[in-house]
C-alpha cells in the first residue's frame, strides 16, 4: 500500500534516480536480450536461460531450501529478479584496518542514542531441489519494528526491492511464491508488552567486554568463530538500534577477535559509503562481507557470497547467497 511504503522510504530516503545502485535498470539492448531468451527456444531451454538471471539469496551463515512452486516459463509468467553482483571494492582504495576504525570510532564521541527496534532491508532465498525443482527466486523485505513505552512494539513487513522502485516484488509470504505490487504489505503486527532480560532483546551494553559477553549469549555453539560472532551481531541488530557508545564497543569488539580482513572502501545496496571486512565461513562454503560506516562505525550491512558450486540448488561459485542492509 503506497501509504506504508512512503513511511518508509522518509525514514530513508533513497531517490529511484540515484544512479550509485549497483543494480540499476536493464539497457535497451539487455532488455531485447532478455526478451528474446524468454520468448524463444523449448520451455527447458528458456528455463535454462532464465536461471541465469535469478539471483541466490540465504539466511546469514546457511542455505535453506524452501519449495518454490513458481513456474517462470511460458509468455504471461514473470521472469525471475535479475541477480545482484557482489558488492566490489572501489579500485585504489586502502583498507582501514578495525582497531584504526575503533580509535577513531571512540575518539569522535558521538551522540546517536541507542533504539529499541530496527529497520532493516532483506533480500532472502527461495530454494528447491529435486525433480520438478525451479530456479532460485529472490524475496526482498523491508521491516520496520518499533517499541513502545508500555514494552508492547510493532512490525511492518513490505514487499519492496530498491534497486527496482515500482517493479512487481516475488514473496512467498502465503507458503506458495506469488508477485505482487511494489510497497505490498506483507504483515502488519502489534505484540503484547514483553520485558524479557535475555540478549537480544535485553538492552546491550556499551562497554567492549560486556558487548562480548552479551552476544555470546546469542550464540549457542561452544566456541564463537567469526562467523558465530557475525551472526550473533546481526541478530543484535534485527532488535536494536545501536547509538554511538555501542557502535563504538561493537567495532572494538570485532576489532579484538582478528577474523576480519580489511578489503577497502565500497558502497553498499542503499549507496551508502562504507569499509569492508571479508571472513572465511568453510562450514558453509561461503564468504562474508561486513560492511561498516567509516565515521559512526555502524554496521550498514551483510553480503554471503558461495565459494564453490552447488547443482542441487542452481548456484555457481561467486554468486550472492544473501544481503541485509540496516538502517537508522
Amino acid at each position: 500500500m503506497p501509504d506504508e511504503l512512503t513511511l518508509l522510504r522518509r525514514a530513508d530516503p533513497v531517490p529511484a534516480s540515484d544512479l550509485r545502485y549497483q543494480d540499476g535498470p536493464l539497457d535497451h539492448e539487455a532488455e531485447r536480450r532478455l526478451r528474446h531468451l524468454v520468448r524463444s527456444g523449448t520451455p527447458a531451454r528458456r528455463t535454462r536461460h532464465v536461471r541465469r538471471w535469478a539471483w541466490s539469496l540465504a539466511a546469514a551463515g546457511a542455505v535453506a531450501a524452501v519449495a518454490a512452486t513458481l513456474l517462470l516459463s511460458g509468455p504471461a509468467t514473470t521472469p525471475a529478479v535479475a541477480a545482484p553482483r557482489p558488492l566490489t571494492v572501489r579500485a585504489g582504495s586502502s583498507p582501514l584496518p578495525l582497531r584504526e576504525l575503533a580509535d577513531r570510532v571512540a575518539a569522535a564521541h558521538g551522540s546517536l542514542p541507542l533504539r529499541q527496534g530496527t529497520h532493516v532491508q532483506t533480500w532472502s532465498l527461495g530454494l528447491s531441489s529435486g525433480p520438478g525443482s525451479r530456479p532460485p527466486i529472490t524475496l526482498p523485505e523491508e521491516r520496520v519494528v518499533r517499541w513502545r513505552t508500555d514494552g508492547s512494539h510493532t512490525e511492518l513487513v513490505v514487499a519492496t526491492d530498491p534497486r527496482h522502485p515500482g517493479r512487481p516484488v516475488i514473496t512467498d509470504a502465503d507458503g506458495a511464491p506469488r508477485t505482487v505490487e511494489d510497497g505490498h504489505v506483507l504483515s502488519r503486527k502489534t505484540y503484547w508488552p514483553s520485558w524479557s532480560d535475555a540478549p537480544p532483546q535485553a538492552q546491550p551494553p556499551h562497554t567492549a567486554a560486556a558487548l562480548r559477553a552479551y552476544l555470546a549469549e546469542i550464540d549457542t555453539t561452544t566456541t564463537m568463530n567469526t562467523p558465530e560472532l557475525v551472526s550473533a551481531v546481526s541478530e543484535l541488530l534485527d532488535n536494536w538500534t545501536l547509538g554511538s557508545r555501542e557502535n563504538a564497543a561493537l567495532v572494538r569488539v570485532l576489532a579484538d577477535a582478528k577474523g576480519l580482513r580489511p578489503v577497502g572502501a565500497v558502497t553498499d545496496r542503499l549507496g551508502r559509503p562504507g569499509q569492508a571486512y571479508v571472513y572465511d565461513d568453510a562450514a558453509h562454503a561461503g564468504r562474508g562481507m561486513l560492511i561498516l560506516d567509516p565515521v559512526t562505525g555502524a554496521v550498514l550491512g551483510l553480503e554471503s557470497t558461495a565459494t564453490r558450486a552447488d547443482r542441487e540448488y542452481g548456484l555457481k561459485a561467486g554468486e550472492v547467497l544473501s544481503y541485509r542492509a540496516w538502517m537508522r
